[in-house]
């Protein structure tokens, strides 16, 4: 059933913000230029979200030359161009689709006039300070081997703090996301199963905990991760912390919810 709404008596005059072309906006997101699928809650997959979303394809960033090259550097004029484009067109913030553009967390922070959220992984010194410095902030990424002190640093991360990492593919053999990120693995039409996926990502989180029993908060850095969060935080009792949670902060931030009650 659909309900429709009266419009908002607030809005009674507009004008030009800035030099925008769209109003109404919600967040822009910069997009790997990589021909895969996400499913509901991957953040390239606008479903299941309930605010506006705007994507921008980066031109030449993909996984390869994003993750696994040697030098991400070499991407940050077109994700500087991207995020500037999605400004352009009225978005109210700017994000991205992968943890490791944390790298360019600063370098676009000051590029445009917008609110920056680069990665999940800005979550990581707010959540040390919920969780308190005793116990451990558990980052699950997609390749533990490409994530550097250097991702970290770019947002906010003091090196050697209380974190731990784990390698989703590289040291937990989750092969359903080689199977749509790895530029090495993945078939030429990228697919995965929700269930196997899921599954995977259970038993990758249970026995990261194992490990590190002073995880006191998961942290998903990957894009495609959040889809299986609630699943995680069913079978492990923990906060978990996603790209979902970051997109959800950052539009309330933007676009503040009016509040509807009684006294």
């Amino acid at each position: 059933m659909i309900f429709w709404q009266g419009h908002d008596l607030g809005i009674n005059y507009i004008r030009a913000r800035k030099n925008h072309v769209c109003y109404g906006m919600g967040l822009g997101i910069i997009l790997l230029n990589d021909a895969y699928p996400g499913f509901p809650g991957d953040v390239r997959n606008a479903s299941a979200f309930n605010y506006p979303i705007q994507y921008e394809i980066a031109e030449g960033v993909t996984n390869k030359t994003l993750v696994y090259d040697e030098n991400p550097g070499q991407c940050r004029e077109a994700v500087i161009a991207a995020a500037k484009k999605l400004e352009r067109l009225g978005c109210r913030a700017v994000a991205a689709e992968c943890g490791y553009f944390a790298f360019f967390q600063k370098d676009v922070a000051a590029a445009v006039d917008v609110p920056v959220f680069m990665s999940s992984l800005l979550q990581v010194p707010f959540i040390q300070q919920v969780i308190g410095p005793q116990k451990l902030v558990g980052i699950i990424c997609a390749q533990k081997q490409y994530l550097s002190e250097e991702h970290l640093r770019n947002v906010g991360v003091q090196a050697g703090s209380n974190y731990v990492i784990a390698g989703a593919q590289d040291e937990y053999g989750c092969s359903e996301f080689d199977n749509l990120w790895n530029p090495l693995k993945r078939p030429e039409f990228p697919e995965a199963y929700y269930a196997k996926a899921e599954e995977q990502m259970i038993r990758t989180a249970k026995d990261f905990i194992k490990a590190y029993p002073r995880i006191g908060a998961i942290m998903l850095e990957c894009t495609g991760m959040q889809p299986f969060a609630r699943a995680i935080q069913r079978e492990v009792d923990l906060p978990v912390f996603s790209w979902g949670t970051l997109l959800d902060y950052a539009f309330s931030v933007v676009a503040h919810r009016d509040y509807y009650g009684h006294v």
